[in-house]
């Protein structure tokens, strides 16, 4: 059987966590589950950042969770980018701080296809394992936009894992 995960979401100056959330929205306010409609990304500007883990609630018959990979699929918009955390060299575990809609200070470009390698850490190594209950290492992720943006049509995150039995 296997492992039971989840995302859990973080939010607010006090590191507020949503578990198991049904969206990653991006908007122009700090919060999860929202509704785009209500809360559009002005063009010239950014979204909020998503702050986010995948989340091992029960281990059930595997042994080891390990190897996480995320990326996008489905067309940005024009003049728009999608900046993360994740990256499968020079990782660094993020530390929480408050989400803002400023130019977030990870730049990298969220992968638009399968990460060969993991590309989330564990305990702040790609190499890292989870064992029992625990979360990934903290996903940063930023929608950006500049003049001339153009609306994408909607794109989904993939996120996956091995697990060893």
């Amino acid at each position: 059987m296997s492992a039971v995960t989840q995302i859990s979401e973080y939010n607010g100056a006090g590191e507020t966590k949503s578990a198991d959330v049904a969206n990653l929205n991006f908007g122009s306010v700090d919060a999860s589950e929202l509704v785009v409609n209500d809360n559009p990304i002005n063009v010239g500007e950014n979204s909020f950042e998503k702050k986010f883990t995948l989340e091992v609630t029960d281990i059930n018959d595997v042994t080891i969770v390990r190897n996480i990979k995320i990326w996008r699929n489905g067309a940005l918009g024009a003049n728009a980018s999608l900046k993360t955390s994740a990256r499968e060299a020079s990782y660094a575990e993020p530390t929480y701080s408050a989400p803002t809609a400023a130019a977030s200070a990870f730049t990298q470009d969220m992968p638009a296809a399968e990460p060969t390698g993991a590309n989330v850490g564990i305990g702040g190594s790609l190499t890292g394992e989870l064992t029992a209950a625990g979360e990934t290492d903290l996903i940063v992720a930023q929608l950006q936009t500049v003049a001339g943006a153009t609306a994408g049509a909607a794109f989904d995150l993939n996120i996956q894992r091995d697990e060893v039995a």
